[in-house]
């Protein structure tokens, strides 16, 4: 199996578009990531998102036991920003994950308000919620 193989399979794997009451959720699962990992995700999901129109997304991250470190706190800085034109809402589950003072950083530099919930559930519920 070459890495692209390998590549390909993480990112289906953990980046996939699903239907919660009758909206499309675009779910980037983070969960139990290696930082290296999900610096290769950003990367995926930057690409994906951009793909989109302007304000039509609604995108959920799953931070769950993820390995945030600072260059991977750095990585989400700027893609969320990049991604602020076309998502119309964000939530995150497992922020705990996420240092606090990251957190700060990323939601000062971006711009962006990313509530955190309990369950991908809670999280999805609110996405589509007018």
């Amino acid at each position: 199996m070459s890495s692209d193989d390998t590549s390909s399979d993480i990112t289906a794997e953990r980046l996939r578009f699903v239907k919660h009451k009758g909206q499309v959720i675009f779910v980037a699962d983070f969960s139990h990531c290696a930082a290296k990992d999900m610096l290769f995700l950003m990367e995926q999901v930057k690409i994906i998102v951009a793909r989109h129109a302007p304000g039509s997304m609604l995108t959920l991250g799953d931070f769950t036991g993820a390995e945030v470190d600072k260059k991977v706190a750095t990585r989400m800085k700027e893609v969320l920003t990049l991604d602020r034109p076309y998502v119309k809402r964000s939530a995150w589950v497992g922020a705990e994950s996420v240092p606090h003072v990251f957190q700060d950083n990323i939601k000062s530099f971006s711009q962006r308000e990313i509530p955190s919930f309990k369950t991908r559930e809670e999280a999805m519920d609110w996405l589509v919620a007018e």
